[in-house]
């Protein structure tokens, strides 16, 4: 079977770094389709491959997945060996669940901390919206390191909810945003991720 991944630009789109980490956390054979981003023909050239004129889509054969979160469910189901969900039911249950939430949710800090591979930005005056996500985000990961006892990332090995998760850690670190000291190891076993370096490596190179 023939699978393609349809990204963005590797600076600037966190959905497609998203769904490309899973595929690579699961050992996935892929080719990886990139369109640039906000050019004339950026929406047209993306509907030839996705019919919601959105990236990321996952190109099988017969069918086209858009949708980070549907295209990680579907890879965590096509390739069990992976992992990328946890085997007991409760901490599945709780990493599906804060998956869902940075799916959907979070709206304040996306808003007021954008997505960038760079450092040393200063946001404007963080609004209280703002700071209460940011508190939520490190509640989501104490939480999932306490219950899994992990202390590499939130579950054990590197999975969905790492990969959700990833850009909100290079929001952090572009915005100088403090990271408790529990959490620090996370943060920097993350960064040192060898997909995730691999994926900085193509955004050198897209620049």
């Amino acid at each position: 079977m023939s699978t393609k991944l349809v990204v963005g630009d590797f600076n600037k789109s966190s959905w497609s770094f998203r769904a490309w980490l899973v595929l690579v956390a699961a050992d996935v054979a892929f080719e990886t389709l990139q369109i640039k981003l906000e050019q004339s023909d950026t929406r047209q050239r993306i509907l030839e491959h996705s019919p919601s004129g959105k990236v990321p889509a996952l190109l099988l054969d017969d069918v086209v997945i858009n949708d980070s979160l549907a295209i990680s469910e579907y890879i965590a189901d096509t390739y069990p060996a992976a992992n990328l969900w946890p085997q007991d039911s409760r901490g599945k249950a709780l990493a599906r669940a804060a998956a869902a939430e940075m799916h959907s949710g979070f709206t304040h800090l996306r808003t007021q901390m954008s997505f960038g591979l760079n450092t040393g930005d200063i946001p404007e005056s963080l609004t209280a919206e703002t700071r209460e996500e940011i508190v939520r985000v490190f509640a989501i990961w104490n939480q999932l390191r306490e219950v899994s006892g992990s202390t590499q990332f939130l579950c054990g090995d590197f999975g969905i909810v790492d990969a959700m998760f990833v850009p909100v850690v290079f929001r952090f670190r572009r915005y100088g945003i403090a990271i408790p000291a529990q959490l620090q190891g996370y943060v920097e076993n993350i960064l040192g991720y060898a997909p995730v370096q691999q994926w900085l490596k193509l955004a050198a190179q897209e620049v």
